[in-house]
């Protein structure tokens, strides 16, 4: 009897790693030593090291990193920072928990990123800082954006959520920008057993003052210099995270093999496919076909999960309908278009075929999605 097919299966990357997590766990418990310690300051450390950055910070999720980031650069009320509306909710909202404005602009079609040319137009005399996102595994286009940035003064704060390993000409995710912030939330390329995070950054004193802030803005026990926030990350999820570092470069391999399956077997179907491009790590492989939700309703009765990254783009939800409506056709023409297929490391050939058959039937049935 054949099973259903996940979107992404981490029951099946837990039982190849079950082993190592059993015994990283156990040392912790032993240990008894659950915040800060030992543990977070060598994944803190390894971390930095495998995106080439100097410093690494861990964080109890990536909404509070990125939250740290404009905390610690001094964005607040009226200042305004360009962020992708292509993105999930927590790009916006941290820029919006300093008080400040999030700009949305659009992205380019090819790629799905933030346009560098819509960033450009949006800046304004109180533009602050840019926040492009790192979207399904792939880079920004930083170099492109990096010009502007100088120009105007502005902070490059890298949203390298999807993005661990990831690389392109600009750089290591994590490095092209003034900080980085990584999302270690389960289903991520490199997840832990719950909400975490990490923020890479180079400069020694903005390493000092959010590392201070996001321990309470102590500067010792019971001496606070500032009013912080609790933003730690955990042993236990630090220690988690520290397994799954050593694997990660072949799971991104696995990825990116399982991602050219896909690219072969849909080169002549009459959609889009995600280039393959080198420093791609495939957080999730996002076909854009004609009558995406008539495909997703035969996938879904097929037992196959699959799900759209975003259905709802940031200007367009509700908690942002007092602002104007910016004018954004490329992201409103791909929110009806994107679907996001099953990709995980350990997936099955039969398991693949099963999907990339039920896809291929679809795209034969309707028209070809047009060329734009």
């Amino acid at each position: 009897m054949r099973t259903g097919i996940p979107l992404v299966d981490l029951r099946a990357q837990y039982e190849t790693i079950r082993g190592e997590i059993g015994e990283v766990l156990g040392e912790v418990l032993d240990a008894a030593d659950f915040i800060m310690g030992e543990r977070v300051a060598e994944l803190e450390s390894v971390f930095a090291a495998f995106c080439s950055a100097r410093y690494g910070i861990g964080v109890s999720s990536a909404t509070c990193g990125l939250h740290l980031v404009l905390h610690a650069l001094g964005i607040g009320l009226d200042d305004e920072v360009i962020v992708p509306s292509h993105t999930f909710i927590a790009t916006a909202e941290s820029v919006c928990h300093c008080g400040a404005k999030p700009v949305f602009v659009d992205v380019c079609r090819d790629t799905m990123t933030i346009d560098p040319e819509a960033v450009r137009r949006a800046v304004t005399p109180r533009t602050r800082a840019i926040i492009p996102v790192h979207l399904y595994g792939r880079c920004a286009d930083v170099a492109g954006i990096r010009p502007i940035a100088e120009e105007f003064g502005l902070d490059i704060v890298e949203d390298a959520a999807q993005a661990h390993g990831a690389f392109c000409d600009a750089g290591r995710a994590g490095t092209m920008g003034t900080a980085a912030v990584f999302s270690f939330y389960p289903g991520k390329n490199l997840g832990a057993f719950g909400d975490a995070g990490m923020i890479t950054v180079n400069d020694p004193s903005l390493y000092q003052r959010m590392h201070m802030l996001g321990n309470h803005g102590r500067t010792s026990k019971y001496s606070h210099e500032q009013i912080g926030f609790n933003y730690r990350i955990d042993a236990l999820q630090a220690a988690v995270v520290s397994v799954k570092l050593r694997h990660l470069n072949d799971w991104n391999e696995q990825r990116l093999e399982r991602a050219r399956r896909y690219n072969t077997a849909f080169s002549t179907a009459g959609c889009v496919t995600p280039t393959a491009m080198p420093g791609h790590v495939f957080h999730l492989y996002v076909l854009r076909v004609s009558e995406r939700d008539k495909l997703l309703r035969t996938l879904r009765a097929n037992d196959i999960g699959a799900g759209i990254h975003y259905p709802i783009p940031c200007h367009r939800q509700p908690c942002f309908s007092d602002r104007p409506m910016p004018g954004l056709p490329v992201t409103e023409a791909l929110v009806s278009e994107i679907i996001s297929l099953p990709l995980y490391p350990e997936m099955t050939d039969e398991q693949q075929d099963r999907v990339i058959e039920c896809t291929l039937h679809h795209c034969a049935s309707h028209d070809p999605l047009p060329v734009q």
